[in-house]
Order: structure tokens, then C-alpha cells, then sequence
């Protein structure tokens, strides 16, 4: 049988259209206001860790190459954005901008990452490392450094100081690494010129010239 449909009782009264969507207005603004009280929406200091930052520039400090920098950024800009804009370390180089190259590799307590796919925040209170920070006491190059030119590691060098960054952690971590293992630590970063067999060679190079006594 078909379901009956209810009426209204006396002195019952649907709301109206303009009321449903007072109702619905007064809910989303609530909402709103406690988000921006609880999850720190519109402050500009870096807080807490679990804080939400921004939407404006934070004030952040960041240590790059042994050096302390008190910055102003926006909380979604990269590191890459930083070290060659606010800084003006321009050796990192900026490629795809989606991880896929390794060309702007730096070190983030020694070990290698991407700094396009890295917040400049997520580096607060982390030794960064850039290719201008790798070279020996004194300003002598890095064995690395030296090798890829004498070995002609390069050809437009733009790949370069990427590569150098991830050999480096590599012959940090391993004084002796096999041609399997450098082929393995380079994997992430691309070199568009085809310049691998230098390349590899670059760091076996530089790997048996630090084994060698001072």
C-alpha cells in the first residue's frame, strides 16, 4: 500500500528558505572563526610544532653552510625559493621543480634531499648544506669538486652541483663505494646530457683520493 505522507500538526511550520539559509550562513562563520582560534589561522610567527603558519610571512631562522640567517617567507615557499632568492645561493639549481632531477640536492644534516619538494620551515633547527658550503677549510675545493673537472664530469654543468651533493653523502657514509654503488647513490639525479660514465668516474676518483693519507 503507499506510504501516507505526514502532514503538519497545528502549529507546526516548515522553515522558510530565507531562515534555512540564515541558519546554514550563522553555522559555516562559526565554524570559521573557532578554526582560525584553534588551528592558529592568521598568525605570523613560527609557533609550537603542530601549529598551523600564515597565511602571511613567518619569521624563521635557518643555518645554512655553518652560517645562522633570520628570514621572513611564506610559509608554503621552498627551500630551493630560499636559498637562491632570500640568499642568493644560487649553486643549488632550480630544473623541474617536482623531484624528479636531483639538480637542486643539498644537504639537510648530511643527508641529501630535494630542496624543491623541502618547505624552508621543514629546515628550521637543521644544518643545511649547498654546494658553496662543501668546499675544505681554506676554500680549497672538495676532492669531489676537483675530481669532476679533471675527470670532465660535466658538460653543461647544470646537473653538477646535484650530483656532486649526492656523491658527497654517499663517500660520507662509505670511503670505498663500489661502481654498483655509486651507479645506485646517482640514481635520483638526471643528467640531460648523457654524461653518466664521467660522472661515475668522477667520484671513484674522488673516493680513492680521500682514502689516501694527508
Amino acid at each position: 500500500m503507499p506510504r501516507k505522507r505526514r502532514g503538519k500538526g497545528p502549529g507546526e511550520r516548515g522553515a522558510t528558505r530565507r531562515e534555512f539559509l540564515t541558519g546554514v550562513t550563522t553555522a559555516i562563520t562559526g565554524a570559521a572563526v573557532a578554526g582560525e582560534g584553534l588551528l592558529g589561522l592568521g598568525r605570523t610567527e613560527a609557533g609550537p610544532a603542530g601549529n598551523i603558519l600564515g597565511p602571511g610571512k613567518v619569521r624563521i631562522t635557518l643555518e645554512v653552510n655553518g652560517r645562522r640567517h633570520d628570514l621572513s617567507v611564506e610559509p608554503r615557499a621552498t627551500l630551493l625559493e630560499v636559498l637562491r632568492e632570500d640568499l642568493r645561493l644560487t649553486g643549488t639549481k632550480s630544473v623541474c621543480d617536482m623531484g624528479q632531477c636531483g639538480a637542486c640536492t643539498v644537504h639537510l644534516d648530511g643527508v641529501p634531499r630535494y630542496s624543491c619538494l623541502t618547505l624552508a620551515i621543514e629546515a628550521v633547527g637543521r644544518k643545511i648544506t649547498t654546494i658553496e658550503g662543501l668546499s675544505l677549510p681554506g676554500g680549497a675545493p672538495h676532492p669531489l669538486q676537483a675530481a669532476f673537472v679533471e675527470k670532465d664530469g660535466m658538460q653543461c654543468g647544470f646537473c653538477t652541483p646535484g650530483q656532486v651533493m649526492t656523491a658527497a653523502a654517499l663517500l660520507a657514509r662509505k670511503t670505498d663505494p663500489t661502481p654498483e654503488e655509486i651507479r645506485r647513490s646517482l640514481a635520483g639525479n638526471t643528467c640531460r646530457c648523457g654524461a653518466y660514465t664521467k660522472i661515475f668516474e668522477s667520484v671513484a676518483a674522488a673516493a680513492a683520493r680521500m682514502k689516501k693519507p694527508a
